[in-house]
């Protein structure tokens, strides 16, 4: 294997996820699978290879080249949405192929509308609102204007959605901006309505607003963080927390195992600086095995002296800087050779390092952290 790390993502912990899921957003909602940011970290292809076999049939891309990955993967002739970048010279693609996409100003909306009447086939769209979040979407007052438009020429289109993003659902510190947002999104679907406007889907939650705020969930929700088994932040997780203690155990199961090998081992006497400059400082004579991952491969500079991995089910402390290709990490006191499994995000025996920790010790969210992973690190499907 060329490579000096690789990350497992296990199939059954997903399955697990979306059982929970379902049971916080009920079985008759459709379940859209947010894969943007290289499917946090987790792979394009293989979530829609793993969220296609426990029964998932739609997918939230950000960008076209994100869809035309995930439309590759996917055997099921499952669903793909662009919540953000298409380019209108991409609008004719995503038609041809049936891929859905945000609208969210009066161009794409204008080029999507000329490309369907002059290919002779649907574009499928989803308008976006603008709620508060204050980034894309279009505002209530041209509103009216944008369905006139629509109204004109209803074999352009397909109406897929009306929709909106919340900004920032898993901090009670947002509490009142949400509540208002929420209210917000009434007042367009009260438009809609009186305008005859029916689009297929209504879709307004993310994961944090699927478990925090159970009257955003309507007849569609988009997961992201969630299904990959994390909380969308602790806030979140505090919030379910009563429920949760019940069933004596978290709920959410993490997919990714990210794991490399020692290199090599070497003795450093006391007195003895390890490393690039002098950050750290043999205080006795250690034993220090050399792990071939760095920065280059999303293990951040600032755990440096502060991360941890494990290696024969021990916690191993990262001494000195980490630099672009590796760490080192003192294994005083238990034998360690080469070649000997080390692992960076995950369980090894009893003992486990968990993204959250991680993250914690890099200043990172759990969102960060897992779309650094680089792309060319390999990724392979698990039980």
């Amino acid at each position: 294997m060329f490579s000096t790390s690789y990350i497992e993502i296990s199939k059954y912990n997903y399955k697990k996820n979306l059982k929970f899921i379902k049971s916080q957003i009920g079985d008759q909602t459709l379940f859209s699978s947010v894969i943007k940011g290289n499917a946090y970290g987790h792979g394009i292809e293989n979530m829609v290879e793993i969220a296609e076999w426990a029964g998932i049939r739609h997918f939230s891309t950000f960008s076209a080249d994100e869809a035309l990955r995930a439309l590759k993967s996917s055997h099921k002739k499952s669903e793909i949405m662009i919540m953000g970048m298409i380019s209108n010279e991409e609008l004719a693609w995503a038609i041809e192929h049936g891929v859905s996409f945000f609208v969210f100003d009066r161009d794409r909306l204008e080029q999507a509308i000329k490309l369907g009447q002059k290919m002779g086939k649907k574009a499928k769209i989803h308008l976006e609102a603008e709620t508060g979040f204050h980034r894309t979407g279009f505002e209530l007052k041209e509103m009216e204007k944008v369905c006139d438009l629509l109204k004109g020429c209803p074999d352009a289109y397909s109406l897929e959605g009306l929709c909106m993003h919340f900004a920032g659902a898993e901090s009670i510190g947002n509490y009142f901006r949400i509540q208002q947002q929420i209210k917000s999104f009434t007042e367009f679907e009260k438009l809609l309505q009186r305008l005859s406007l029916k689009p297929k889907h209504v879709h307004m939650a993310c994961s944090a607003a699927a478990l925090t705020y159970k009257d955003t969930v309507r007849d569609m929700v988009r997961i992201g963080i969630a299904q990959y088994g994390f909380w969308p932040s602790p806030e979140t997780y505090m919030h379910m927390f009563k429920e949760i203690e019940m069933k004596n155990k978290n709920p959410l199961r993490r997919l990714v195992t990210w794991k490399s090998s020692v290199m090599s081992t070497k003795e450093v006497q006391k007195g003895e600086f390890i490393g690039y400059g002098n950050s750290y400082m043999a205080s006795t004579k250690m034993e220090i095995a050399i792990v071939p991952v760095g920065y280059a491969h999303g293990y951040s500079r600032s755990l440096s002296n502060t991360g941890k991995v494990l290696i024969r089910g021990r916690m191993a402390p990262v001494v000195g800087t980490v630099t672009m290709n590796a760490i080192a990490v003192d294994v005083t006191g238990f034998t360690v050779e080469k070649g000997d499994e080390v692992v960076l995000i995950g369980k090894q025996g009893k003992a486990e390092l968990t993204v959250a920790s991680f993250g914690e010790s890099s200043s990172q969210v759990n969102y960060e952290l897992l779309t650094r992973l680089p792309d060319d690190i390999p990724r392979f499907i698990v039980k």
